[in-house]
This record gives structure tokens, sequence and C-alpha cells, in this order.
């Protein structure tokens, strides 16, 4: 679930990775046969490469057949782990923790719902830091493994941080035209 919520991967892309696909001393992970049958190079930071390597220390190497390349998730029993048995985990820790939506959506948090979430946060962190985000739209995209950018502006909800920043660097783009047009 971390690796979800840190990288935006989908759900069948995370629980497709094998041990081969993941280079933690590079920290990428190279996620194969997406959903438009593309590969791609996914990076990711130090802290969550601290947690990989602790979890991959963890875990039993997978059984199974020699030819098959080994899971990096993978169940107490080595078998890999399935999109059904992480969701019923994800709904339990949500009810735990007492999450749910309020805002009348149909499904309450979903696993899916981190893809979102991790959209959301990349543009709000860019804003924050002056980026220029019209610019680094497209390799959100990429990064995500869209084909067009127009899907990942399915992803960018807009959340009160999001409206803070973006207008927040709205107002500071007009005080320049006003201030340059004196």
């Amino acid at each position: 679930m971390l690796l979800l919520y840190a990288t935006g991967l989908r759900v069948h892309e995370a629980i497709s990775l094998n041990r081969a696909d993941v280079d933690l001393a590079a920290c990428v992970l190279t996620v194969r046969h997406t959903k438009f049958y593309k590969s791609r190079l996914v990076p990711f930071g130090a802290q969550l490469r601290d947690v990989l390597v602790r979890y991959a220390a963890s875990r039993p190497t997978a059984t199974g057949a020699a030819a098959e390349p080994a899971p990096f998730f993978t169940t107490r029993s080595g078998a890999r782990v399935t999109q059904h048995a992480l969701e019923d985990r994800f709904r339990r820790i949500c009810e735990l923790a007492g999450v749910r939506r309020s805002d009348g959506a149909r499904y309450q948090p979903r696993l899916h719902d981190l893809r979102h979430t991790f959209a959301v946060h990349r543009l709000t962190s860019w804003y924050r830091q002056g980026a220029d985000v019209q610019r680094l739209l497209p390799q959100l995209s990429v990064y995500l493994g869209h084909v067009y950018l127009s899907s990942t502006q399915v992803y960018l909800s807009m959340t009160p941080e999001l409206l803070q920043e973006a207008g927040a660097r709205f107002e500071k783009y007009a005080h320049q035209e006003s201030d340059d047009g004196r």
C-alpha cells in the first residue's frame, strides 16, 4: 500500500512486480506490460527504498516452478499477493482507522484512490516548489503510464491544498502583471 501511495502505480502493476523488477540500489522499478502494453521505469525515493529493503529481507522467496520469475510481493508462504487479498486488507485498515468518504460518492476509499492521491500530492508539491507545473504535467503523465495527458487530468481532483497553491501562483502572476503595467 505504501508503494502505491508513494509511486502512483496501478494495483496490478504493483502486485505484478518481480524481484528482478525492483532495483533497490538504484531506486527504480521496472513496470512491465502495463495497461497499454508498455513498459516503463519508475524511480522512487530513499525512504521508500529503506522500507522495501526491510520488506524484501522479511519475505520468503516464491515457491513454484524454477522458470517462473520470483514475485516481489508475497504472502507468508511465498505465493504472489493477489489483488483481492490486498483490497481486503486495505478495507480492513480503513475501517480500523475510521477512514470513510463523506462526499456521497458511491464507493468508499479504494486502493486505486492512492493513485489519485499520489498525482494530486505531486502537483501540490510542484506548486509549492515554484515549479513550472504546465511543463511538468506531461512528465507526470508518462510517469503514471498514461498515453494521453487527458487521462492524467482525470486524476487531478481539486483539493483545498491544491486550490490554495494554484491560487497563490495566480496571485503572484497577477501582481507581476500589474507591476509591469505601471
